[in-house]
């Protein structure tokens, strides 16, 4: 078999059959890998395990079958393989672990920990992080590490190493600065969470600790992935390498400088702008401190999205030339129809025409095809931009999900500003997780973190030993948070609730009343049911009447979105009611005249007011919470426990004698979490019982119970240091409801989809990108409800790509998705 003069072949190009060495891969990959490393102060690490991660591919068994799948040999070759068969089947990435495993001496905790690490990150790097014990005890990074010569072609790959790169190998284990610098991160990090949990529980600490180190892991791991995909795409893509950043940004001088050119342009006035305005002043003046926490509480209305882009950009210009500079600002908003809008206005004042996608960069699974470009697709492979909006779930998959597509995105976490918009909406089940990869990346990784809302959850509070966030009163940027909050007061809210609770006639002539006395009245109820029957009522007598659920797919809420606010800015004074889920409460601008709420979380009920009055366009607005008489919301826990948990309050705060209720007082908010995070204390370390009543903290930390059932390989093995079950609980994870299944509609181009998956998919490219385009036109559904669907023939498999369509007579253009058949005008295009 013939070689390039360079040794072995790592990739073949397509379109012309060039050839890339396997020792051009390694380099290029390691240089990466390093840069992106040293953002940790880890960067011989990083270099290390990109020089070693493809090694395997030195084997006589996998050139055969890359020259084979290549066309490189001929059928009639003795070593011809068929490709096809042996696709997947090589192992090319033990060889590399087993060395590094092998060959650093594990003299102490340290040197064992680092010589784990890397093997792991490098054994994983096509598969997602490995599990180190399994669930059940059985060591399977020892089994790995044990596998034997003739399935990982550990000698032959290792024998046929080139000089080059095995000089710098050698260089690099022989020199002082791997050992220095996993040294100084651990004791860093070890330090870190001595000096915070000072006489609690050593068995805590050790938990808190071993799930850092998991984080410090899952960082490397990230630089790997995005080095080893980076150098295959831009050698497969001659192109791609020209059209990526790689933190080559417009500068943070220049993107500060046209903010404040938009500021001073605007010309409002009134009492609402002028708060707006100190809101924004004081977050510009915050942008000096050097805590790596904020919080921005600012009421609904108030302005943060600006006030909070004010703070990153200037904070970034700050340290833009000190060791502590910003690589990006990102936020993290938990629904698509809050990023759309937010992203849009971003977009606006920071990039001009010729930059698309270079300044401000939107990621999330829901992007119109006309939208997302092929550039912004493959910068967002990686998040490449220096302004970043990306979903809730998309980042918290970056630090928690399966597999390498997300984790990839990780290390761009560090050296960043991450502005979590709503954070309120963190599910619950993620508080510790999310609180301990926080505190992480704010010590260990330069990031800071502002966290945004009008109802700032106590994450400070929470169970310190499980990972409590380490911000305080101190990290306010707002200087006076009630003060500010009763200078934006719009509205009385008011409690109605009742013993019989309200049937939905009731709370639909209720609508209708505060609609005759405010023009304009939203109504929000906590299942999609009961907004369809709510809808159907009230459109029945008042003709001005819309819907807006979570029966509907984003394509079709967000024109239905587009179509309120159009109605509410163009004439205020049009009529018009909202029947609503909870999808229209957390940063949507809308402004309502009235809204009705039904009993639901605090926060939830605070959300809604700020619907109401929005921007002070009239001398108060009128909210009035509810409660209906029947309200099924037992497998809605969340929302279940916040309604109950929010009804003790409202029942405390009448005994006290209060008439008027104002939710959006932060006091009323600090009491409303107190109560509710002490309910929910249980679920915060995200449980799972799956295996046993286990928590994914726990399985990515000290994993107790699995050490407890420890089943060592046959022949012995070395004590691993690490012992998380990285991959079991990584296929647990979910950022959201996984029990629910995705069903594609026929809305608008929804219909072009759903031809285009039945018909024939030529590639698997093609059919990924049809799949992404998909979720614009998906409504996510129960199992019971799916039930049905399948029952009455509603939803039908496509193509046997385990993706469901709906047929055409059960999508109405009014409410979306029905369990019945609707008729045939509603199912028409309006």
């Amino acid at each position: 078999m013939e070689f390039p003069a360079g040794g072995s072949i790592a990739h073949v190009r397509e379109n012309d059959g060039a050839r890339q060495t396997l020792e051009e891969h390694l380099f290029g990959t390691a240089s990466i890998s390093r840069k992106h490393a040293e953002k940790m102060g880890l960067g011989t690490m990083g270099e290390l395990q990109g020089l070693l991660h493809d090694i395997g591919k030195n084997g006589s068994e996998f050139q055969a079958y890359l020259a084979s799948a290549e066309g490189i040999l001929d059928q009639d070759c003795d070593e011809y393989v068929d490709a096809a068969q042996q696709k997947g089947k090589i192992d090319h990435s033990t060889a590399g672990a087993q060395y590094l495993w092998n060959t650093i001496p594990h003299k102490d905790y340290v040197t064992a920990c680092a010589a784990q690490m890397l093997a792991l990150s490098i054994a994983s790097h096509h598969s997602g992080l490995i599990d180190c014990l399994a669930p059940d005890g059985t060591d399977n990074f020892t089994k790995r590490m044990n596998k034997p010569d003739r399935s990982t072609h550990f000698s032959e790959a290792l024998g046929k190493m080139s000089r080059p790169l095995a000089q710098r190998i050698q260089q690099i284990l022989d020199g002082p600065e791997l050992h220095r610098e996993f040294k100084n991160h651990l004791s860093s990090v070890i330090q870190k969470e001595k000096s915070h949990e000072a006489g609690t529980n050593d068995e805590k600490m050790k938990l808190v600790l071993s799930f850092k180190i998991g984080l410090t892991l899952r960082m490397l791991f990230s630089c790997l992935i995005d080095g080893d995909r980076t150098d295959t795409a831009n050698f497969e893509k001659e192109w791609a390498a020209s059209e990526r950043q790689e933190g080559n940004y417009v500068s943070w001088s220049v993107l500060a400088e046209r903010l404040e050119q938009y500021l001073d342009s605007l010309k409002g006035s009134g009492p609402i702008n002028e708060k707006r305005k100190k809101v924004s002043e004081e977050c510009r003046a915050a942008a000096a401190r050097n805590s790596g926490f904020f919080t921005l509480s600012v009421p609904t209305g108030g302005g943060k999205t600006l006030a909070s882009l004010r703070f990153a950009l200037h904070h970034a210009l700050r340290f833009e030339h000190t060791p502590r500079k910003i690589d990006r600002i990102m936020y993290v908003i938990p629904y698509t129809s809050i990023l759309d809008q937010n992203a849009q206005v971003a977009r606006d004042i920071l990039e001009k025409p010729h930059e698309r996608d270079s300044v401000v960069l939107e990621c999330h699974s829901n992007l119109s095809e006309e939208r997302e470009s092929w550039r912004s697709r493959l910068l967002s492979e990686n998040w490449d931009a220096p302004v970043v909006f990306t979903t809730s779930v998309q980042f918290l998959e970056a630090l928690f999900g399966s597999g390498t597509r997300s984790v990839r995105r990780m290390h761009q976490l560090a050296n960043s500003i991450l502005i979590f918009d709503e954070i309120q909406t963190l599910p619950v089940r993620t508080v510790h997780m999310f609180c301990n990869a926080l505190n992480f990346l704010a010590e260990h990784c330069g990031t800071r973190a502002v966290l945004c809302t009008a109802t700032q959850p106590l994450l400070h509070k929470v169970d310190g030993r499980l990972g409590s966030l380490r911000c305080s009163e101190k990290d306010e940027i707002v200087q006076c948070v009630p003060a500010l909050f009763e200078a934006f007061r719009r509205v009385d809210v008011f409690d109605r609730t009742r013993p019989k609770g309200y049937t939905d006639e009731e709370i639909a002539s209720l609508a209708l009343g505060q609609q005759k006395n405010f023009t304009t009245c939203l109504v929000v109820v906590n299942t999609t049911g009961m907004a369809r029957r709510l809808y159907g009522m009230i459109k029945g007598t008042f003709s001005e009447t819309v819907h807006l659920s979570a029966a509907m797919c984003p394509a079709h809420r967000r024109e239905v979105l587009k179509r309120i606010r159009n109605s509410l800015e163009k004439n205020p004074q049009l009529p018009l009611i909202c029947v609503s889920t909870q999808v229209i409460e957390a940063g949507v601008d809308v402004d309502f005249g009235s809204v009705i709420r039904c009993l639901a979380g605090m926060d939830s009920m605070a959300q809604a007011a700020g619907r109401c009055n929005r921007h002070g366009l009239r001398k108060k607005g009128q909210v009035l919470i509810i409660n209906p008489r029947e309200d099924p919301i037992d497998r809605l826990v969340d929302i279940k426990v916040g309604r109950d948990e929010a009804q003790i309050l409202l029942q405390e705060m009448k005994n006290e004698g209060c008439g008027s209720v104002n939710l959006l007082h932060p006091d009323v908010m600090t009491r409303y979490f107190e109560h509710y995070f002490f309910k929910r204390a249980e679920d915060m370390a995200y449980p799972v019982t799956e295996h046993r009543n286990d928590t994914l903290l726990n399985m990515l930390s000290s994993n107790t119970m699995a050490a407890a059932g420890y089943r060592p390989p046959a022949g012995g093995s070395h004590q691993i240091p690490l012992k998380q079950s990285f991959a079991s609980a990584a296929s647990l994870f979910q950022a959201i409801d996984a029990s629910t299944r995705g069903v594609i509609v026929p809305y608008g181009e929804g219909r072009e989809v759903i031809t285009e998956l039945s018909g024939k998919i030529d590639n698997p490219a093609g059919g990924k990108a049809l799949l992404r385009r998909a979720q614009l036109f998906a409504v996510n559904v129960y199992p019971n409800i799916f039930n049905k669907l399948i029952k009455t023939n509603a939803v039908y498999e496509i193509n046997g790509l385990g993706v469901w369509g709906l047929r055409e007579e059960y999508y109405s253009q009014e409410f979306g998705l029905a369990h019945e058949a609707v008729t045939r005008l509603e199912t028409e295009v309006h």
